[in-house]
């Protein structure tokens, strides 16, 4: 039985020196692995093509043919009849391909150009969100009856309240970790006791607010973009500018009050729960007492860290429902808008809030230290 592969083989020079085409050339013998690799390898330099002692040629070989001619027909072809009539409609059929777009440094600059002019508009417009913000406050302060309390005290238990547990289990367990990964090396130098300095600084004064600011910003930003976003979608946000109602007044002005007031407490209840757990860690493995840590805690860690982590996290909650309320904003009335303003918005959150605490630890290096 012959072999039914599709193979190329080169006639003698002597038979006429063409390239044989050989085998079943149709879609289910195209359907090997590394086939097309293989057929690629047998292409030659050659005077023809012989297709006459091909078995079978459909559509889908007769392409792969035509394609390798550069889609004109060869000077020297034998082809039976019915194979002339596949290639003649594979090559009535097959369009001229488009040629490839060059891309040019001027493309390039151009791609950069729209990039960095994207970015000053989403900066224009944070910038324009802030100042809002501001004379909102001065109207609340003016008017402090007519506030949106009800909506300040509902965004301040759904982003303070209800993010207690999660908080408390990821602090607790970065406290553990950071004890143990510390003992490992204060045992090398019988340093114990530091275990206590090490841990108040980091977790009062980096650890903790920022563990808790981006845990908010993954949990309550994304939230509040994808609220603001759905109000879009639903064409809320427009009945509330025919009715009058100001948007950074009723959206933006809550949402950014409960932050602010919020963030500090969780931090402080982050930071507490973190050192919780690095007080077990250093009683397990260095044998540190919890009574000694409550001792020392003081002594190593001024106050100042604390009254400074606690700004911070004033900076990081108005900061992150200012992200969110700006890309909710800016959602177009279509849900693909939607899911890409919100992927914005927590990535943006938490770039910021690293950016702004390196920030803090710059301009703040010599205060509780």
């Amino acid at each position: 039985m012959p072999d039914p592969t599709p193979r190329i083989e080169q006639q003698s020079a002597s038979e006429g020196g063409r390239l044989l085409v050989l085998g079943q050339w149709t879609a289910a013998q195209f359907a090997r692995p590394q086939l097309l690799r293989s057929l690629e390898r047998s292409l030659v330099p050659a005077r023809g093509w012989d297709l006459s002692r091909a078995e079978r040629l459909d559509h889908v070989g007769a392409q792969w043919l035509w394609d390798r001619w550069g889609q004109r027909w060869p000077d020297d072809l034998e082809a039976l009849p019915a194979q002339r009539a596949v290639l003649e409609r594979v090559a009535r059929f097959t369009g001229a391909r488009a040629p490839r777009p060059r891309r040019s440094w001027r493309r390039a600059w151009l791609g950069l150009g729209e990039a960095v002019l994207r970015a000053v508009n989403h900066v224009r417009a944070f910038v324009q969100l802030i100042g809002e913000l501001a004379l909102n406050l001065l109207r609340l302060a003016g008017r402090p009856h007519a506030g949106p309390w009800r909506d300040f005290s509902g965004h301040l238990y759904r982003i303070g309240g209800t993010a207690l547990p999660i908080t408390a289990l990821v602090g607790f367990l970065i406290g553990v970790v950071l004890a143990y990964l510390t003992s490992q090396q204060l045992r090398q130098f019988g340093a114990d006791a530091y275990i206590v300095n090490i841990l108040g600084i980091a977790v009062i004064r980096e650890l903790g607010p920022m563990l808790a600011a981006i845990l908010i910003a993954g949990r309550s930003g994304s939230a509040i973009t994808a609220q603001i976003g759905v109000m879009r979608v639903t064409d809320e946000l427009d009945a509330m500018s025919v009715m009058g109602i100001s948007h950074g007044f009723r959206l933006v002005l809550p949402r950014a009050l409960a932050l602010a007031v919020a963030m500090p407490l969780i931090s402080v209840w982050t930071t507490t729960w973190a050192l919780g757990g690095g007080m077990i860690a250093a009683d397990v493995s260095l044998g540190i007492t919890p009574a000694f840590f409550m001792n020392a805690l003081p002594e190593a860690v001024h106050v100042d860290n604390l009254t400074l982590a606690s700004a911070k996290s004033v900076v990081f909650g108005l900061l992150i429902a200012l992200v969110g309320c700006h890309f909710g904003l800016r959602v177009k009335p279509n849900t693909q808008s939607l899911g890409e303003g919100t992927t914005a918005s927590v990535v943006t959150s938490i770039t910021v809030v690293i950016l702004v605490d390196a920030l803090f630890a710059v301009l703040f290096k010599d205060v509780g230290i």
